[in-house]
Order: structure tokens, then sequence, then C-alpha cells
């Protein structure tokens, strides 16, 4: 491709709405433009990129044995209530209504389109196991759509399903997808990481992510380099420390504490430590108010709580409960609330908690003697710095962007759908399932979110729009006519290469070469007409060669293969 004819509308200053690196880089780049909040057009360059992701994912799962399908991005009301999520779901599906009054959403996710077309297809144990993939159009209504295509309304994701009439089954294709996915995000040339994760309202068992690392990334991971324990921050675990100074316990007491409603003024005003101190949050879930208490030195983590209760619907009771004051909350006396206890709360010695009336606190308050909780779990979120839970090594945290999810789904949605498979002696049995998604445009913003500097975009080479960036500097008709041989030369050899064939200024050229991130950039100017020697950069290692005009194409092939290969 010439730039000439190009359609590349780039952008000299950084956009107001711009956020993150990655979005502003691919608004300058002319890669995409805004639509709406959350909803974004691919431009030529933009989409050229999209397109290699997804051929790297295509390639990869039918070597895993996966098959591609086409859903539709309509879906009734129907199935969707099938499964129970028509309404867990909530605001983040976009819901609509036919010219017949029928309900319909626009697909979110596609558990159960995939189950309805399965279950109607797929009778007995001879045709299982199955595992379909697709890449389809997305949409949620997030609440704050924000950093451009890292957390979009609309976005292009790679989503798979897996039929099985066995566990065993099932941990074989896991396996096999997750190993994929390991090469799918290798042979993209990121930097991430695999941890366990929290299943979410996809429900199921066993869940991973794969997380691009990344200063700007959302998430949290905390990892062990001694073992490879990695874990998001709300499913990591930790091994604690014992206090090694024990405070003696004094009288049960009640202390007049006005105005004191949080932790840190409690432990101001108590001149104790947080791990003396019981946090007691107040939750409402579909049917029962809850009581969740972790020491004052931790924070509760809210998807464990879910986890440990099974009730994606609970949440902070912002209403209160009956005439308990906020704020002044304490898991001791009969006030009717179901007590929920973290694990390191029950090995407290004693405490200080909220007296449930207004401006008081009980100082001397011990676990199992003054309340006995109704379920006791890990309900806290683990932190830098503390143990690991599967060697004597230390958590270090890092930031990651999630670009993949995997997950056993197991009978959720098979059960609830009766989607059932025959077994060799005719008894039916719900089909065991597997998920598996990777967001395709997130990927791409990932990259930019690992690979930038304050020049622009650093493309790792498979997914670079295009390999080589050819410029040629200044007028003359013999520097036009050496660009035409090599641009021809490189292309017949079946190299990707744009051509800078402008009338711009050089420092237009290098500059927008460098904002493009094109991961090598050939030079053609006066050097060469004195020399015979073409001046190359790497853009990614930021790395200057001079190579004969002669040696050009074999100097760029082993160039790529190279930089393919690592």
């Amino acid at each position: 491709m010439k730039m000439s004819q190009a359609y590349i509308p780039t952008l000299k200053e950084r956009p107001t709405e711009a956020e993150t690196p990655s979005h502003e880089l691919l608004l300058r780049g002319g890669m995409i433009r805004r639509v709406a909040a959350g909803i974004y057009s691919f431009l030529p360059l933009g989409y050229k990129v999209v397109r290699k992701v997804e051929q790297i994912i295509r390639e990869e799962l039918e070597k895993a044995g996966a098959q591609e399908v086409h859903l539709p991005l309509l879906h009734p009301a129907e199935l969707w209530q099938e499964s129970g999520r028509w309404d867990e779901m909530g605001d983040l599906m976009v819901k609509l209504k036919d010219r017949r009054n029928r309900d319909y959403c626009i697909g979110p996710t596609h558990e159960e389109v995939m189950t309805d077309l399965i279950r109607n297809e797929l009778k007995s144990y001879k045709d299982l196991p199955q595992n379909f993939f697709q890449i389809q159009t997305k949409v949620r209504d997030e609440i704050r759509p924000r950093f451009g295509l890292l957390r979009a309304k609309e976005f292009s994701m790679k989503d798979a399903y897996s039929f099985h009439a066995s566990w065993e089954s099932l941990d074989v294709t896991y396996r096999d997808m997750h190993d994929a996915y390991c090469r799918i995000f290798e042979r993209c040339g990121l930097d991430y990481r695999v941890v366990e994760a929290d299943t979410g309202p996809m429900g199921g068992t066993d869940s991973h992510e794969f997380m691009v690392l990344a200063e700007t990334g959302e998430d949290s991971v905390l990892f062990c380099d001694n073992c490879g324990y990695a874990a998001n921050v709300e499913k990591a675990q930790s091994k604690v420390p014992k206090l090694k100074e024990k405070i003696d316990r004094p009288e049960k007491e009640e202390i007049y504490t006005p105005g004191v409603t949080t932790i840190e003024k409690l432990m101001e005003k108590m001149n104790l430590p947080g791990e003396y101190l019981f946090k007691s949050l107040l939750y409402k879930g579909e049917k029962d108010y809850y009581l969740a208490i972790v020491r004052g030195s931790d924070q509760l983590n809210e998807n464990k709580l879910i986890a440990l209760l099974g009730d994606p619907f609970l949440g902070l009771a912002e209403d209160g409960y009956r005439d308990l004051p906020a704020g002044f909350l304490g898991p001791q006396g009969e006030h009717g609330l179901k007590i929920i206890a973290d694990e390191l709360v029950m090995e407290m010695d004693w405490g200080v908690a909220g007296a449930n009336r207004e401006d008081y606190h009980i100082q001397g308050i011990v676990p199992g003697r003054d309340f006995s909780p109704d379920i006791v779990g890990d309900i806290r979120s683990a932190r830098h710095g503390e143990g690991c839970p599967d060697c004597q090594g230390t958590l270090e945290e890092i930031r990651g962007i999630e670009v993949g999810h995997i997950f056993k789904l197991g009978t959720k949605y098979s059960e609830s759908m009766k989607a059932s498979f025959l077994d060799e002696n005719g008894k039916a049995h719900p089909m065991i399932m597997g998920c598996y998604g990777i967001g395709v445009t997130r990927t791409v913003a990932a990259a930019i979110e690992q690979n930038h500097d304050e020049n622009g975009i650093k493309w790792p080479l498979p997914l670079a729009p295009y390999q080589v960036i050819l410029l040629t500097l200044g007028k003359d008709e013999k520097l036009n006519e050496e660009s035409e041989k090599i641009y021809a030369e490189l292309k017949g050899k079946g190299i990707e290469i744009i051509w800078d064939d402008r009338s711009e200024r050089p420092g237009v050229k290098f500059n927008e070469a460098d904002l493009l991130g094109i991961p090598l950039r050939i030079t053609i100017g006066k050097k060469f007409l004195d020399s015979g020697q073409v001046e190359l950069k790497d853009r990614f290692n930021n790395q200057d060669h001079m190579v004969d005009k002669d040696d050009l194409p074999d100097w760029v092939l082993k160039y790529l293969g190279e930089e393919e290969k690592s």
C-alpha cells in the first residue's frame, strides 16, 4: 500500500476524550473513531490489526479441535428466562421489543443461545465431546464506558463453548483451551500471566483469567515468583503471619464514641491497630440481610462474599436494617442478622465492635463467646507482601488487563435449559459445559498499553498492520525510482509493506512512522545516494542499522523471521 492512496487520518494533538495511552494512540493514529460513548468505528489501519488477532485465534483454536460457528446477535427473552439470567444480568443487558411486543436482548454473551442450539442437535454420548467457537459482536450497557476499547459498550469477542459427557472429558478440553490461549497470546507478542479468577455472573467452578501486564491495567494480580502462584485480587488467598505482640484483653465495656463511624477514627480513638477492631458491613441479598465481619486492618472482598453465599443479588444495604445505626454495627446481640465472619476474625483473641446503638462501641468482644457466626470463610482481600498460600514465598502485586477468561461451567446452563444426552444405557444426563472467551478488540488495546512510548505505538510484529514502512525523503527522481524498486521487491517476497511516498517534510514522515508503530522502518534519503546504503530502524527496540541495497531483501526477511520466533 502507498500512503498517498491510503486513508490514515492521523492527529497531531492528544484528543481531549483520550483517557489511556491506547485510547489516545488509536485515535491519533487514525485507527478508530468514536460514534458514541463506548461505541467505535474501526478505520482501515485499525481493522487490519483486529483481523490479525482474529486470524491467530482461529488458527490456534482449530488446532485445539474447536469448530467455528456464527450465532445471532438478537436473542429472545425466553432463552435468558430459562437460564434465570434475564433479571440477574440487570441493567448490563440491552433489552428491546419487536413490533409484536415480544422481548429480546442484544447478546452480551452467548451461553443461552449456544445451549439452545446444542440441546436440539446433540442427543447421545456418542456425539460428545464437541467444542464450538465464534467471533462475534457483543453489547453490554456499561454504567461508565471508558478507556476506549478497554471498557466499551460494543466490542468484538471470541467465545467458545464445549459440551461433555463427563467431568474428565471437560478437564481435557479445559487444558487444551488453556494451552491454546497461551499460544495465542504468545503469538500476539504479549507479556501475560494466567491467574486464578472468580467465575462471576457466568457461574461454574474453576476459572482462569489471562492478564496482559500493563501499568494502566484495571485489575490487580497477586503472584509468587517462587512457585508461580497467581490470582486476581478478587480470588487470591494468602498466609497472614500471627501478631508478634498480643495486647492483654480488657474487661468487656461499652465506650462512648460520638461521631466515630470509620475504622480509621476508631483506631485513633482506641489507640489500637486494625487487627483488634471488628469491621462490620451490612449487606442485602435476594432474601436475607447479612452482617459481614472482617478485621479492621483488612478489606472485605465482595466477590468472595458473593461466592460464599451463592447470592448474585448481594449488595451493600444502603437503606439500613431496622433501627440499627450505620457506623456502629457489631456482630454481638440479638439483631436478627445472619453473621458471616472471615476466618481471621475467628482467630482474634478479642476486639472492639460497634455497640449497635448510636455513638457507642464495645471493647473486649471475644469471637465464639460473644457471637457465633452463621458462616465462616475467606472473605478478605489478600495483599502485597503477605505469604503465598502454596509455598513459603511472598506475594507481589502487579497491574493487568484481562483479555481472556476460561470457565468450567459444569451443568449451570444445561440443567436449567434441559440440555441432556443419553448414556450407553439410555439414561438422560445434563451435559457438562466449558466456556472460553477472548476480548478481540480489548487485546488490540492491551497490546498498545503494554507497548508504547512517548512517540507512539510499538506494535509486536504479529499484530502490526504492516511489517515494514518505507520512507522516501526528498524529491530527487532517483530516490523515487529506487524506492519503487525496493517497494516492489519486498512486496513481491510477501512482506507487508506500506510506502510513505507523500511529498511531506522528513519530520512529518518520521513522526507519523513512530506514531503508527510499524516494526521496521526503511529510510531512503541523501545517504543512500552517497553510499548505496539504506537506513533501518527497529521501532520495538529502537535500534538503527545500515544495510547495502542489494542485501536489503534478505536482511529484512531474516529480521522478520527472527522477530517472529522471538
